[in-house]
């Protein structure tokens, strides 16, 4: 009987939380209510932006008649950026934010957090990465020492695991058919911890001390 096997799917997604400046003071209430919904906070800073760079993080919203106001208040202190990891973060964490308006928030979602901490449309407390791939854009503004690859999906995340993955998972379950261990689980995950092909190759090199 032949088994259906499920198409391979990679779950890990990234977006960009930010914790604007008149709620850093909430910054530890925020990260505890972030961990408590699933998130794990993989960078973290705190940063003060200079209204050059509030507008070329927001060069969606240039035009607008508050665009001057929300560059302002964005400069005004320091923030706090993060990036959030978990499966579908993007749309998680716009879930949890709530609307972009504060006073509409309180109405329609009291328990978001720009119901909780924000105070209007303009000053709602937190910003979300509104897609994938804005979320790739502004990751890469906030934490632009960090690499940030884009997140394989479809037929790129099958080609992915046929290449990288599957080749070793297969060799360590037939490795583990042969060995036939008392506890198969931890055996095969040390198995491929020991032959990770992406674990790196230290090559010791003899030096000479040459003396002066």
């Amino acid at each position: 009987m032949q088994m259906l096997m499920p198409e391979p799917q990679i779950f890990v997604e990234k977006t960009l939380a930010l914790i604007k400046p008149d709620v850093v003071a909430k910054e530890e209430e925020i990260e505890d209510l972030i961990l408590r919904s699933g998130f794990m906070i993989v960078q973290k800073r705190k940063l003060q932006l200079s209204p050059e760079q509030c507008s070329i993080f927001y060069a969606d919203q240039y035009g607008k008649m508050f665009f001057p106001n929300l560059a302002a208040y964005m400069s005004s202190g320091p923030s706090v950026a993060m990036v959030l990891a978990r499966h579908q973060a993007v749309s998680y964490w716009k879930e949890l934010l709530g609307p972009s308006n504060s006073i509409k928030a309180r109405m329609t979602h009291p328990h978001s957090l720009r119901a909780i901490y924000g105070t209007d449309d303009l000053r709602n407390g937190l910003h979300g990465s509104l897609s994938i791939s804005s979320a790739e854009r502004e990751i890469r503004f906030m934490f632009p020492e960090v690499i940030s690859e884009p997140i394989p999906a479809g037929q790129r995340a099958r080609d992915y695991l046929n290449l990288h993955v599957n080749p070793t998972l297969l060799a360590g379950l037939t490795a583990l058919c042969k060995e036939k261990p008392a506890d198969p689980m931890t055996w095969l995950a040390d198995w491929l911890i020991e032959h990770n092909p992406n674990k790196p190759r230290l090559q010791h090199h003899v030096t000479e001390e040459h003396q002066e």
